[in-house]
């Protein structure tokens, strides 16, 4: 019998009305906003209600270092979240929306994949309920905003030099990186160079995603700095009296999206920064209202432990006060061998030596997160060329490491292949072991903060960086933003800033090419080695396998 496609499977989804989901988490019909029959927005007034409630268990999924074997995360989350309704507990899911960025470039879908996906399906990966063409035009409207301003007289002394907020748009598009605007005469303003980011980078999606209310989303807007005067003092966005209407376009943006799993179950997918570019998390707002309406939430943090979780406990956890109960890291036998030195083409021959050898990059992992005072589990997501020898190895592993290692079979079995897993993660949550801290505290320097994470999460000698990006870090402590926590862009594919660098390298150092200030969301942002705020498309991008099939169904998006 022939194994069915991610696609297959999610065409034959027996969805149920978004009424009845959100039945099963007590949310009244009054109380969604619906998108067609499956999906639905959960009202700010609704939110608003929860407040007081006790909430559930955090439970964190995260994983190694990516591989193009494929690790399997958000097909763990939503395995795990179906796993624990399985064996009786309340429980929901809270991912990312994905971007139309890796949908048509590199990566394809991100809704999970086999008996472990969120649906609608083609609707999630593609516009879904407009939540990212809200923040790209908030974005952009601020945008055409300071230059207007200029335009017009500029009566906040911006200098056009010194114009901080670039524009943004949800499409990998490398000739739009760096660009010179207002070209063509006097009607058309004052040229200056600019470019653009992929939305998913924009500050504005880390402020949806950190935003408590609608009243906190407005106030962080007007704290993102557009510009700077020739003195060198900031210019606001809410100098330019931007944040007003920024906000009135994400008012719908910000509130959480319910959709369902194959199993229908719960799941809120909100928000989407990268997380080798941005925090990687989703909604502050997403999750906390899970948390009230759920006895367990599971959610995951974007690629490998080293910049998802890293972000997910030192950023997201740090400002919205949360305290995660238990992690899973995702780990495949394959990844293992991969990061041992074996090609793609050779992953499905045995070789228990490779595994072994590539093991090492997990255990980082491992120790990584339990830095953080957060216990750790280990899910092998299975794949069907998997041996027992090479499963053993990776379990022998795990449980020197003191972890414990599951053979997980979600994609094929849904929630009962990954029962046992959600079970000993339940009992872990209710135990109350973990002992949550972040690595660094507020009042460190935001150098010696970027060090931190450099030489503990990934084992770095140190980092590099010019005068003038240590004279701009010292220049933000004096204006009173030394406080904040740091957000590293880097390569998702080792803990070096060298994508070909896989497993557990030592003995290098992190260059800090440069560093922004994302004043209204909270953060510094250190982007190191050639990592891209706006990534380019592949010799091959995946849009070109998207079409219409004769039956007017979607092909290409897995």
């Amino acid at each position: 019998m022939a194994v069915k496609s991610d696609i297959e499977i999610a065409r034959e989804a027996r969805k149920k009305p978004i009424q009845e989901i959100g039945a099963r988490l007590s949310i009244p019909s009054d109380h969604l906003l619906p998108f067609g029959h499956d999906k639905a927005k959960v009202s700010a007034e609704f939110l608003k209600s929860l407040e007081g409630r006790p909430d559930g268990k955090l439970i964190l999924v995260t994983a190694i270092n990516p591989t193009p074997a494929g690790e399997g995360k958000t097909t763990t989350t939503v395995g795990l979240g179906d796993g624990l309704n399985h064996i009786g507990k309340k429980a929901a899911i809270c991912l990312r929306e994905p971007s139309l960025g890796p949908c048509f470039g590199v990566k394809g879908g991100a809704a999970g994949g086999g008996y472990s996906q969120v649906v609608p399906m083609e609707d999630i990966n593609l516009h879904f309920t407009g939540d990212f063409h809200a923040i790209t035009s908030a974005h952009n409207l601020l945008s055409a905003l300071i230059d207007n301003h200029i335009y017009w007289g500029n009566e906040q002394g911006i200098d056009s030099r010194r114009v901080v907020w670039r524009r943004v748009m949800d499409m990998n598009d490398r000739a739009l990186r760096e660009i010179v605007v207002s070209l063509g005469g006097v009607a058309n303003g004052y040229p200056r160079e600019a470019g653009f980011d992929i939305t998913v980078a924009s500050e504005v999606m880390a402020i949806l995603c950190l935003a408590t209310d609608v009243k906190d989303l407005e106030r962080r807007l007007g704290d993102i700095i557009i510009a700077y005067r020739r003195d060198r003092s900031p210019v606001f966005c809410r100098d330019i009296k931007a944040d007003g209407a920024m906000t009135v376009l994400l008012a719908q943006a910000v509130q959480p999206n319910l959709v369902q799993t194959l199993e229908n179950n719960p799941a809120f997918i909100h928000g989407g920064p990268f997380a080798n570019i941005a925090h990687g998390c989703n909604s502050v707002i997403a999750t906390k209202a899970a948390l009230k309406l759920a006895d367990y939430v599971v959610t995951e943090a974007g690629f490998g432990a080293d910049l998802g979780a890293e972000k997910f406990f030192d950023i997201k956890c740090r400002k919205a006060g949360l305290k995660p109960d238990v992690a899973v890291i995702v780990a495949t036998v394959r990844a293992m061998k991969m990061n041992g030195g074996v090609k793609k083409e050779d992953l499905g021959k045995e070789n228990v030596e490779a595994v072994k050898k590539g093991l090492a990059n997990l255990g980082r992992h491992i120790e990584n997160v339990k830095s953080f005072g957060v216990p750790a589990v280990v899910g092998i997501n299975h794949f069907i060329t998997d041996t027992d020898a090479e499963v053993a190895a990776v379990m022998e592993y795990v449980a020197a490491q003191g972890s414990e290692g599951f053979v997980n079979r979600h994609w094929a079995e849904g929630g009962k292949g990954i029962a046992p897993m959600a079970k000993r993660v339940a009992e872990i949550a209710d135990g109350g072991t973990a002992r949550f801290a972040p690595i660094y505290p507020d009042d460190m320097g935001l150098l010696q903060k970027i060090e931190t994470i450099a030489k503990r999460i990934y084992r770095a000698d140190g980092i590099v960086a010019e005068k003038s990006i240590r004279d701009q870090l010292e220049q933000w402590e004096k204006m009173g933003y030394g406080k904040l926590p740091v957000c590293i862009a880097k390569t998702q594919y080792s803990f070096t800033t060298d994508p070909n660098q896989r497993g557990a390298p030592t003995g290098f150092t992190i260059p800090v090419r440069e560093v922004r200030l994302a004043a209204g969301a909270g953060f510094i942002v250190a982007i190191c080695g050639e990592i891209m705020t706006m990534p380019g498309l592949p010799k091959v991008p995946s849009s070109e396998h998207i079409r219409f099939n004769e039956k007017g169904q979607i092909d290409g998006l897995f």
